[in-house]
């Protein structure tokens, strides 16, 4: 695959310190385009998100390019899609409905572009269903902090790309033509609020470290707790290849006695498969199948602290984390120095467990750092 040197788009932008709307146009029109040029090609992303954005290179003017394609399809004419796939900040409500085009890709840029000029995304909850209750019910908020600050043609395209119904939503063609957006078009080069880098970086961070805790939980489940599990994995890799095929894991469920619908199926598969590879292993099994609410409970809060806390003083210190996210390829020093500074609330340089179940408690809530 081709080697994108320059890291997540998140991460500049975080890094460059400042940031105004016309930085965030010129981002905006590369995601848009991004759509533009998948559709013209036939194809349907079906899973745009920032975490999906990577720069080419290290360079100052490095091109944004696209991954995550493992649910992309072709666009067949006339077809009506109904899998129920994606990730959930960027669900179009006609994913929901589960009666949807290319459609949605546009609703998802247009969460990223929310995204790019709040801070946090447009429809969020304590959980998966409650973001989803967000979505359909449609509360756009762009009148509390930053949006008063934000210009009105830059709001126009946000509400004109979170249409809620699709055959009114704008076309990738005319949003690449919209003043705000269009190169040489009405964004300022006046600096943004500090908080929407704030909220960003704590966004992007918490998305970082919620994925860690998962494994973590995960890898850390007794033998008994997971031998049923393991046993499940077994009879479903029908051919011994240790990794399980979509075909496989609806079969196997079945035998198994499921009583899941295959867009139900298909959403649990789709979250296992964490490499998009169409296949899940082992590990992915596990920490999918793991009951989510597991990330709420006490017990496997401590297990998951005292996994970064090594030498079991009650405290997790810059090195312990650094060393835990690097063994999982999460992160770099940047990141870490981040994680403490949002989530080190009484500034000891430390995060205490207090702390930590604080950060894990929030972890789809954002804030400008000013309580609102």
């Amino acid at each position: 695959m081709e080697l994108c040197s320059g890291g997540e788009l998140f991460d500049r932008i975080i890094a460059k310190g400042s940031y105004s709307e016309q930085e965030a146009a010129k981002i905006g029109r590369q995601v848009v385009n991004v759509v533009h040029v998948c559709h013209f090609m036939g194809v349907m992303h079906r899973d745009l998100k920032p975490e999906h954005f990577l720069l080419a290179n290290k360079s100052e003017d490095a091109p944004l390019k696209i991954a995550g394609f493992g649910l992309s399809v072709f666009i067949e004419r006339g077809k009506v899609y109904r899998e129920f796939l994606g990730s959930a900040y960027y669900f179009a409500p006609e994913v929901l409905n589960q009666n949807y085009g290319k459609e949605i890709d546009v609703w998802s840029a247009g969460v990223i572009l929310y995204i790019l000029l709040s801070g946090s995304p447009p429809f969020w909850a304590e959980n998966e269903k409650d973001t989803f209750g967000e979505i359909l019910a449609g509360n756009l908020d762009l009148q509390n902090h930053p949006w008063p600050s934000i210009s009105p043609s830059a709001k126009d395209l946000i509400k004109k790309m979170l249409t809620r119904d699709p055959k009114k939503r704008i076309t990738v063609t005319d949003a690449l033509e919209h003043p705000w957006l269009r190169e040489n078009g009405v964004a300022s080069d006046k600096p943004m609020d500090n908080a929407v880098l704030w909220r960003m970086n704590q966004f992007r961070a918490s998305n970082k470290l919620k994925k860690l805790s998962q494994k973590v939980i995960a890898q850390n489940l007794t033998e008994e707790e997971i031998k049923g599990l393991r046993q499940m994995f077994s009879n479903m890799d029908t051919d011994n290849s240790g990794r399980i095929t979509f075909e496989e894991f609806k079969s196997g469920l079945s035998r198994l006695g499921s009583k899941l619908s295959e867009p139900e199926v298909r959403q649990l598969m789709d979250a296992a498969d964490v490499d998009k590879s169409g296949t899940i292993n082992y590990t992915e099994f596990i920490t999918a199948t793991i009951n989510r609410h597991r990330l709420e409970k006490e017990e496997d809060l401590i297990k998951a602290f005292q996994y970064f806390d090594k030498d079991n003083n009650g405290i997790i210190t810059r090195d312990e984390l650094r060393q835990a996210m690097a063994q999982y390829g999460l992160g770099d020093d940047a990141t870490i120095d981040e994680i403490i500074e949002d989530v080190d609330t009484n500034k000891d340089g430390n995060i205490n467990y207090e702390e930590f179940v604080a950060m894990m408690s929030r972890g789809t809530q954002y804030h400008d750092g000013n309580g609102r």
